[in-house]
Parts: structure tokens; sequence; C-alpha cells
């Protein structure tokens, strides 16, 4: 695609990669992501009603084990199984079991993958275009302070950009949750460490990768602000949910502010 792109466009190569990495983007994972949340607000709005099977199903299993003399165990089970049951039926009828909104990562992470992969080729000498070694191209066609995509960013300004990027992006995603579990939380952690790991990674590989992941990295914080747009959410057709607010960014702003700056 790439090479497609610098083909046709003629454009230097910081530019290919940033322009090829926004269309993508744009065309595929965003898309998925809004997918992604009109499943999890379908999901949402069925928690009361599943609130409500809970209660009723806890009580009509308590009837029947004082009646049967059924264990704690027994009961137990016999709940969490009529409980899945129920709840997977919830799923069907409204098409939107909680799987399907992974589909974003099954995508996106191997793209990444993929994408990572053909430009340290690029960069290593491996791929040629109009008989010229794609490498050769690539160490003249950076811009500002890496005018050579095939070397190492020595100011550390690429790889620290990701880095702060990707932690920005981990930040809104826990401020708009509140009362997360404890996975949750490990998750959230562990996210946060991967974005810090990734700074000394990102030094060591050349900087048409770096470019590559601060442009993904930028995508995915403009996609995640987006998303959060009332408007952007009618137009996709994103059901409205308790949680939803009438003036997310200024909330956010607010979260950001109490968290990060106005704590003593």
């Amino acid at each position: 695609m790439l090479l497609g792109l610098h083909a046709a466009a003629g454009l230097p190569w910081w530019a290919c990669i940033g322009l090829g990495t926004v269309a993508l983007r744009g065309a595929v994972t965003l898309p998925l992501a809004a997918y992604q949340h009109y499943i999890l607000a379908k999901v949402e709005n069925l928690q009361p009603e599943i609130k409500n099977i809970a209660r009723h199903l806890n009580q009509e299993v308590a009837v029947r084990a004082n009646q049967l003399k059924w264990s704690k165990r027994v009961a137990r089970l016999t709940y969490l199984k009529n409980m899945r049951r129920l709840v997977s039926e919830l799923y069907v009828r409204d098409n939107c079991h909680p799987f399907k909104a992974t589909v974003l990562v099954w995508i996106q992470f191997p793209m990444w993958i993929f994408m990572s992969v053909a430009l340290r080729n690029f960069s290593t000498g491996a791929a040629h275009s109009e008989g010229f070694s794609v490498q050769e191209q690539l160490a003249t066609d950076g811009i500002l302070w890496f005018p050579d995509l095939t070397a190492l960013d020595s100011t550390w300004i690429l790889p620290i950009s990701v880095g702060v990027i990707n932690l920005l992006i981990v930040e809104i995603f826990a401020l708009q949750k509140i009362g997360m579990s404890r996975f949750q939380t490990y998750i959230t952690y562990f996210v946060r460490a991967v974005s810090v790991l990734m700074i000394p990674v990102a030094a060591t590989v050349p900087s048409s990768i770096v470019l590559y992941w601060l442009c993904s990295s930028l995508m995915g914080l403009s996609q995640n602000l987006l998303l959060r747009s009332p408007r952007f959410r009618q137009l996709c057709r994103i059901p409205l949910t308790k949680s939803d607010s009438d003036s997310p960014y200024k909330d956010l702003f607010a979260a950001f502010y109490t968290k990060f700056i106005s704590r003593k």
C-alpha cells in the first residue's frame, strides 16, 4: 500500500507514511471502533434488565433450594448456569454479544504489526520501487530533525512522543470509567507500563517505524475523542446510554484537571 501511494502521489516518504496511516486508520479502524461503541452501548443498556433478571432468578433458586433441600453449592451452580443462559438469550435477542466488541483488536493489532514489519523491511533494504532501493529513498525523505528515516531518532523526540500519546489515550479511557473492576484496573496498569516501555523500544528502531507508530497513536487519540462526540455517535447510530454526557469534552477536561493538576 505504501509503495503504491508513494508511486501514485509522488510525495516524500514521511508524507506517505503519515497519509497512509491516516487513510488506513480512517477506512478500517474508525468504522470498527464505532461498531465497538455501538455494541458496548447496547450491552450497557441491557444492564438494568440483567440486574432485574438476576434478582428474580436469585429468589426463584432460593425457593427451589429450600423445597428440594439443595446445598449452597448446588444452589449457586444452578443460579450461575441459568443466569448465563438468560444473559446469552438477551445478547442474541439484541444482537450485541460483547465478543463482537473485540473485533477492533483482532484487526488493528495485526495491521499494526504488518505495517511495522513492512517499514522495517523498507528501512533495511529488503524492498525496491521503480528500480531504486526504498532504503535509499527513505534515507533522504525525512523531515525536520529526522531527515534520514532509516536512522534512529537520536533526539528521542519521536519515541517520547509515542509514549506520551499512548499514555494520554490510556488516561482518557481510565477517566471515562467509573468504578472499574479489579481486572480492568490491572489491564489499565499493564497498558500504562507497555506505553512507557514503548519509549526505549522506539528508540532502537528506524525513524520510519516510529513515525508510523506516532501517526497511528495520534489517529487513535483523535478517534477516541471523536467517538465521545454526541453528534458523531448519533451519526453512527450508537444508542444513547445512561453514562453519555451532553458535554463530554468539558467533563473530560474537568476530570483530567481534578486528577492530575488540582490534587495536592
